[in-house]
């Protein structure tokens, strides 16, 4: 059967992953993570890296099935453990300068069925082990990237109404386009495109606004900046000198909130798919940078369980702009995916800061970033709260505003 998904197109991606996502370097190592039924896509990518000259690449591969094993065999105990020991292996090859590479494609709602306190505890161990190799790249200490694989349950979640091959094919040609792989030049695309990035963080650092106010149906929300934010956005230098794009595809510019300077109230604008269940009609509501209260129409209480992981779970970690005429929000598809959905709307996350969005952020210590107002948690939660509806203005020192979003859409011309 012939494969509805472009092999050209899927090997521009796998050239894209390591040109432009990872830029990787002469005999760097190269670790990858991958759900099974992304390995045409892994072995596209490893073919690239040997081709770049990397050193050693390694997979390590998740499996559904094996996945929904555990919660359907496995004793209590399992639950509040995780393989620390895989974890420490990679952080430790982190340490030593390998590549991070994570191809998503899981399916999103493939925990939708079994008990959430199970989900929930899993989770939590799991960011613990997580923590030393998770710290070496919010720190951007190396360089690391995420591209995307149409798996079939994944493509049969989005387009539910179509065969999996007609599926897999629509979310393969959705993945292509926002990856900007669907031209003759994808190289060239993304460089044109980092350099739209970088006019808008340029402008928004210069300006050094004190906090973002948010305005619109259910939204009145002042966010406070961290004391020597620094704005970002598509390539950046990681601390190894490698300049890398994270997120493929990405439409934001992003930066680092102050954690105790989130005031008001604000609606979501998009569901959030979250350890499989869909988390829909969510409202929050700060206080002293702390969320207070959180209301969802649907999946509530799973939400507030994950807000309850450790303190820094409440406060925020990142605020991202991203206007509502993105390629993403213009296709209309719900990807199930923050990777995707993040970058159709404005958002904000719970939890773990980037240490690298200040001034002078790879030099800074955990203790540093703190005493500036980075938040610091086991989770690193994107939800959308922007829209055609929504005016944003930059908070100045003295009080005054000036705008930077109107309608959703960049209010400067740069």
């Amino acid at each position: 059967m012939t494969s509805p998904i472009d092999p050209d197109k899927l090997d521009k991606l796998g050239q894209v992953a390591i040109k432009v996502g990872l830029q990787l370097a002469e005999g760097q190592d190269l670790i990858i993570t991958a759900p099974m039924t992304a390995a045409p896509l892994v072995r596209r990518i490893t073919e690239h890296a040997y081709k770049a000259g990397a050193g050693l690449v390694t997979t390590i591969y998740s499996d559904e099935e094996a996945t929904l094993a555990r919660y359907k065999y496995a004793n209590d105990q399992s639950f509040d453990r995780s393989a620390g020991w895989l974890y420490a292996g990679m952080a430790e090859a982190f340490r030593n300068n390998a590549a991070r590479l994570a191809i998503s494609g899981d399916n999103p709602m493939m925990l939708a069925g079994q008990d959430p306190e199970k989900v929930s505890r899993a989770m939590r161990a799991n960011s613990a082990a997580y923590r030393p190799a998770l710290e070496l790249i919010t720190g951007f200490d190396i360089n690391w990237n995420i591209v995307s694989y149409p798996t079939p349950a994944w493509a049969k979640l989005v387009f539910p109404d179509d065969s999996e091959e007609i599926a897999v094919g629509k979310l393969a040609d959705a993945i292509f386009k926002a990856s900007r792989v669907d031209n003759d030049d994808p190289i060239g695309a993304w460089k044109a495109h980092n350099a739209n990035l970088k006019a808008r963080w340029t402008w928004l650092n210069g300006k050094r606004f004190s906090a973002l106010k948010y305005t619109g149906p259910g939204t009145d929300l002042t966010i406070g900046l961290a004391d020597g934010h620094r704005w970002k956005g598509g390539a950046s230098e990681a601390k190894n000198g490698v300049t890398c794009n994270p997120n493929i595809p990405t439409e934001e510019v992003f930066t680092t909130p102050h954690r105790m300077r989130a005031e008001g109230h604000v609606s979501g604008t998009k569901p959030l798919s979250h350890n499989g269940s869909l988390i829909e009609g969510m409202y929050a509501r700060f206080e002293g940078g702390r969320l207070v209260e959180f209301k969802a129409s649907k999946n509530q209480d799973l939400f507030n369980k994950v807000l309850d992981t450790d303190e820094g779970a409440r406060h925020l970690g990142e605020v991202a702009l991203v206007p509502h005429s993105s390629p993403i929000s213009a296709s209309g598809i719900l990807f199930y995916n923050t990777l995707y959905d993040e970058n159709a709307s404005c958002h904000i996350a719970m939890g773990q800061c980037y240490a690298d969005c200040f001034e002078g952020g790879k030099e800074l210590t955990p203790e540093q970033i703190q005493a500036q107002g980075g938040n610091k948690s086991l989770i690193h939660i994107d939800w959308m709260i922007g829209s055609d509806k929504i005016d944003i203005d930059g908070v100045n020192a003295d009080g005054s505003t000036e705008p930077v979003m109107r309608g959703g859409e960049w209010a400067m011309a740069v």
